[in-house]
C-alpha cells in the first residue's frame, strides 16, 4: 500500500485518494453556501476541488474526468455558467452530469473528479 496516499481520511471516507499518478476525489459538497444557490454552491465546490488537487500535487488542467450531480437538472445552465468560467478551456475533462437525490435537500450540487498528477 505504499503507493496509496489518502487526503482527509476519516472513519468513513477520504476527501481524496492518490494511487500512483492518479487522484480520485470524493464527491464534494458546499458547506459555506449549503442551502444557497446552485451557482454559489458550484463556486465553493470548485474552490474545494482546487485545494484538494493542490494538496495532491495536481491542478484542474490535469483533470481527466468529472461527475456532477444536480438535485434538479433544470439548474444545469446555472451550474454550467460557473463551470465554464472555472474549467481550463485548453484541457477540458470528460464529464457527466446527472440528476440525483443528494444526501440533504440543502445540497444542490455534488462534484467528484479524477485527475492525473
Amino acid at each position: 500500500m505504499s503507493d496509496i496516499r489518502r487526503i482527509g481520511a476519516g472513519a468513513r471516507m477520504s476527501k481524496a485518494v492518490i494511487h500512483g499518478s492518479t487522484v480520485y476525489t470524493a464527491g464534494q459538497v458546499a458547506e459555506k453556501t449549503k442551502g444557497g444557490s446552485v451557482g454559489d454552491q458550484t463556486r465553493e465546490i470548485l474552490s474545494l476541488i482546487d485545494q484538494i488537487l493542490s494538496e495532491a500535487g495536481s491542478e484542474k488542467e490535469k483533470i481527466l474526468s468529472a461527475t456532477i450531480y444536480l438535485s434538479d437538472i433544470t439548474t444545469f445552465a446555472e451550474m454550467n455558467s460557473v463551470w465554464d468560467v472555472w474549467v481550463d478551456k485548453a484541457n477540458p475533462p470528460a464529464r457527466a452530469t446527472v440528476e440525483a437525490r443528494l444526501v440533504s435537500s440543502e445540497y444542490k450540487v455534488e462534484i467528484s473528479v479524477i485527475s492525473a498528477r
